[in-house]
């Protein structure tokens, strides 16, 4: 009988780690929770401290019965489960469990983390042991007990009134609720008002191109400078034919990588690149944070996928820069690694980004082991990984100023070529067509042809907005 044992909350992930630690090691999973709250009212004593009332999980209680079986020839229990308040909470009630039920007598208990599946992380996490983290485990209760008071009385609401069981109502769900029905009564309460764009369809040298009026009678257009159709004909006839280029202006800017992926930027880049929903992403970032067999061998691929922090291992840092140098050249690697910082200000700084466990496995390398909504994930959280540790992209802009007719009435044209590509050779972050980032970014704007003489337009299209 091994004299450690190891606890975890997933079956796949104790495989894994099971071969990593050795024959001295058993590992077992909780299968997540393994008791809750009393499903009645009465769970949470409001009156005394909101003292709460627990009963095990029945469909896990033959999981806790085999691990109290082991547990009896095992010297030392280690509590593994996920490094996030849940998985936290998970390893509390599991040890609160076992206290109560007389199966922990001479076994020294510990508590230990890891942000991937991989040898080295484990090896280290066994090293490094710790006691659980009553703040955590308090913060997870403190939800926990909200879901229970909110949900308690709201879910049968839901039930009378749309008549669908299994409804629920919480914490995030009912405030949810709030700020969408708020939002809708500010729809509802809008006042439409009229206004329109001007934009004229340019040619030079045989290179097509748009301006935007941008002054219209010497004043600066706003944007209910022209709120009726009646301006049509004025509006045209002082764009139309001949415009006169008046002034041009070159500029370079740099551009920065975007930080590494947290929870909720990889479920926003996988909806926009991939057309994955949330939960399609975590599903398959879980089965590549577990492992895959890679050469029989299971593989934790990348870091842990539940993290709000932007800070990325020292080791990992190197092997990074090492590949950019590489894969894309010596001039390609800053002089220093990037540093991000949260915009969160309660952040998880224990936690790391999420990253790939070695930034030497490519994608294409892997690509006949992984699923095809596995490798496409993986190879955006590579690239993403890659590409914020590489320079900035050098951007040449231009903005061009055209007179129609007289100086008060001007156009403005504005495009950018890309000098250096930078980090952009191996990603580009997607924004929401309303992302104001978006709006007032000029890297994907067309170009713009440099001629030292008049341009022809084409006449003026008139937009509704």
């Amino acid at each position: 009988m091994s004299k450690n044992l190891v606890i975890v909350e997933s079956p796949a992930k104790a495989k894994t780690i099971e071969k990593y630690l050795g024959k001295d090691f058993k590992v077992l999973a909780s299968y997540g929770h393994v008791r809750d709250l009393i499903p009645k009212d009465g769970a949470i004593d409001i009156e005394h401290d909101f003292q709460m009332k627990y009963q095990m999980i029945e469909r896990n209680e033959k999981h806790v019965e085999k691990i109290i079986k082991f547990l009896k020839k095992a010297d030392t229990l280690y509590l593994a489960t996920d490094q996030d308040r849940e998985g936290e909470a998970i390893a509390w009630h599991l040890y609160e469990l076992l206290v109560e039920k007389g199966a922990l007598k001479d076994q020294t208990v510990s508590r230990i983390v890891f942000h991937e599946i991989t040898k080295r992380a484990i090896v280290e996490a066994v090293k490094n042991p710790r006691e659980i983290a009553t703040d955590l485990v308090h913060a997870q209760l403190a939800r926990r007990a909200l879901d229970h008071l909110i949900g308690f009385k709201l879910s049968p609401v839901l039930w009378e009134k749309i008549r669908i069981r299994k409804l629920s109502a919480g914490r995030v769900q009912s405030p949810a609720l709030r700020l969408i029905v708020e939002r809708e009564l500010e729809i509802k309460a809008f006042e439409s008002k009229e206004y329109w764009t001007i934009e004229s369809d340019l040619n030079a040298e045989g290179q097509k191109f748009k301006g935007k009026l941008t002054f219209l009678s010497g004043e600066k257009i706003s944007q209910f400078s022209i709120n009726n159709k009646k301006a049509e004909k004025k509006l045209s006839k002082a764009a139309n034919g001949i415009l006169k280029i008046e002034k041009i202006e070159k500029k370079k800017r740099k551009r920065n990588p975007a930080p590494p992926f947290i929870t909720s930027t990889l479920q926003q880049e996988a909806s926009r690149k991939l057309g994955f929903s949330a939960q399609r992403t975590m599903i398959v970032a879980q089965q590549l944070y577990e492992g895959i067999e890679i050469d029989g061998e299971g593989v934790g691929l990348i870091s842990y996928m539940r993290t709000d922090s932007v800070v990325l291992a020292q080791e990992a840092l190197v092997e990074i820069r090492e590949v950019i140098a590489e894969k894309y050249g010596a001039d390609s690697v800053p002089d220093e690694p990037r540093s991000f910082k949260n915009k969160t200000k309660n952040a998880q700084e224990a936690h790391e980004a999420i990253r790939p466990t070695s930034a030497r496995r490519e994608p294409s390398d892997l690509k006949k082991a992984l699923s095809r909504d596995q490798f496409r994930l993986y190879e955006l959280i590579w690239k993403r990984t890659i590409a914020c540790q590489m320079i900035h992209a050098t951007i040449d802009t231009v903005s061009i100023d055209l007179s129609a007719g007289t100086p008060k009435n001007m156009f403005r044209a504005n495009g950018s070529t890309i000098a250096i590509p930078g980090f952009m050779e191996v990603y580009q972050e997607s924004f929401e067509d309303n992302d104001k980032k978006a709006k007032t970014d000029d890297d994907n704007k067309g170009l713009l042809p440099l001629c030292p003489h008049p341009a022809n337009t084409t006449g003026p299209r008139l937009h509704q907005a």
